[in-house]
């Protein structure tokens, strides 16, 4: 190695007292700005920590309390302009036009104003005469929407269709308003919340009566609005205020409305609450002690010995809660599926509730028992994946009998002891599709649109028409039927069938 020459030991003297120059100067800058942000922190008053708790940012109350909640930043946009431009939202609560007044379909037969239908169980019984044999441009499509991707179902009331939906374009939840009768948007509400594409975006069905409307969105934002007009009246952020957590694939809860209140799973602070619709407050909150995270299943009313009560999948197992004051009144560790619970319990009468999932959990029947005035739930029955499960769409109770789509794709029949009576074959599969039950037949939609319509009944599968009536994919959200139109949707598109048989 050869040694520097003069001039360079000189240079690299030099640069390295200038090193030191330099570092000493920043050292004193810094000590200078430390020492001015210590004396600004000691004159400030003292202000104590206090311990977080639900409703503290007060979301519930209003806009103006929580002012970082998205929530918070909610606009109405109301009544399309006649060349069906939207007028530019204002602030919010701010009309730029009236919303037709709500009113009925002549001829109507029934609304569909949750998920799951009028008493939550997947089933139509309302006086309605269904077209048996298809064919020729039957079912007819009545009109069709473009929706962002997501699997969000729609709840019918009075001849109006609400749906969730995620407007990326904007990045925002977006309560949607449309008429049963052509589609049109007659308002919609919407707040900002970045949401990545994750199977879908949107995927609950909003709780609607003729007051207000309840939904919840993928990340666990509660709103209420009045139904006519989509006024605001309150909202919750469960993340927030309650310290939910986020399911993964974003939250599937369909929220429940009873007797004028809203009843809402939360998994955080609180494991199931009950709102009142009006005023937003919180009337009772129901202890989270087993610290269960809320999954994509949703709450359940049934009554069993004399007591009201709402049962509930959470995380760690399944739960009845007091319809009165939220209490506990039981709970089993029976029943939890490790990845994802999907399906919604199902009471099939006598105390029984009918439990089923994907990902290799089977299904379960629990038997409520009282027991010196206390109400215990014990496994009745077991059934293994291949037997009967349900992945994503919960099981329908219909005439003693329980129907559902399997893990492997087929439509199947089972008695009450667990007995399969009969599968739809490997030719007739569904995938992860939707169904419901109206006046004894089945609508049962496949992965692909294709829409079938059978008999449900024990005695075997009975296929009596088939029609393609979406063309894109995964067509996993609920189905919905009111006035004699049945409503399905894609993960991109929505349309409104005329199932009762005239061509248009």
């Amino acid at each position: 190695m050869t040694e520097p020459s003069p001039d360079r030991k000189t240079s690299s003297a030099g640069a390295r007292k200038g090193w030191l120059v330099g570092a000493t100067l920043s050292l004193s800058v810094l000590a200078v700005l430390l020492f001015a942000l210590v004396f600004h922190l000691s004159n400030r008053p003292w202000q104590p920590l206090r311990e977080r708790q639900p409703g503290m940012d007060q979301t519930g109350r209003g806009l103006a309390d929580e002012p970082q909640s998205p929530i918070a930043m909610g606009k109405l946009i109301t009544a399309p302009t006649p060349n069906g431009i939207h007028a530019e939202p204002g602030s919010q609560g701010a009309v730029e036009q009236s919303a037709p007044a709500l009113g009925r379909l002549p001829g109507g037969a029934g609304d569909w104003p949750q998920f799951r239908g009028p008493k939550g169980d997947g089933v139509f019984s309302g006086a309605l005469a269904i077209n048996r044999h298809w064919g020729g441009g039957l079912p007819a499509t009545l009109w069709s929407v473009e929706l962002g991707e997501g699997y969000a179902g729609a709840a019918v009331l009075a001849g109006r269709v609400f749906v969730l939906d995620y407007d990326a374009t904007n990045h925002a939840d977006a309560l949607r308003c449309l008429s049963l009768a052509d589609g049109r948007e007659l308002w919609r509400f919407s707040y900002p919340v970045k949401i990545k594409r994750n199977h879908g975006m949107s995927r609950t069905t909003p709780a609607v009566t003729e007051q207000y409307i309840v939904s919840l969105g993928p990340k666990c934002h509660v709103i209420c609005l009045d139904t006519a007009n989509g006024h605001f009246r309150w909202g919750l952020d469960l993340v927030r205020d309650f310290g939910a957590e986020v399911p993964q694939w974003y939250a599937g809860q369909c929220p429940l409305i009873v007797d004028g209140c809203a009843i809402l799973a939360v998994g955080g602070n609180s494991l199931m609450l009950k709102v009142d619709c009006v005023t937003g407050k919180t009337l009772w909150s129901t202890p989270n002690d087993q610290g269960w995270k809320m999954t994509h299943s949703s709450v359940v009313p049934m009554e069993f010995a004399g007591r009201r009560m709402y049962v509930y999948c959470a995380s760690g197992g399944v739960v009845g809660v007091s319809a009165d004051d939220g209490r506990v009144l039981w709970e089993t560790d029976q029943w939890k599926i490790s990845i994802a619970t999907i399906a919604t319990p199902v009471p099939v009468g006598e105390g029984k509730i009918f439990l089923a999932g994907g990902y290799n959990a089977g299904s379960l029947m629990l038997q409520l028992k009282e027991v010196e005035g206390n109400i215990l739930a014990q496994p009745l029955f077991r059934l293994k994946p291949n037997e009967f499960g349900a992945t994503q769409q919960t099981p329908i109770f219909y005439q003693d009998h329980i129907y559902g789509v399997r893990p492997d794709g087929q439509l199947a029949c089972l008695d009450l002891a667990g007995k399969v009576l009969w599968t739809s074959g490997a030719g007739a599969k569904f995938g992860l599709g939707p169904f419901l039950i109206a006046n004894g037949l089945i609508f049962v939609l496949n992965d692909d649109g294709l829409l079938t319509l059978a008999e449900a009944e024990p005695s075997g599968y009975h296929a009596l028409s088939q029609a393609q009536v979406l063309d894109g994919h995964d067509a996993w959200a609920p189905l919905a039927l009111a006035g004699g139109r049945l409503l399905a949707r894609d993960l991109t598109r929505m349309v409104c069938l005329d199932v009762t048989g005239a061509k248009k």
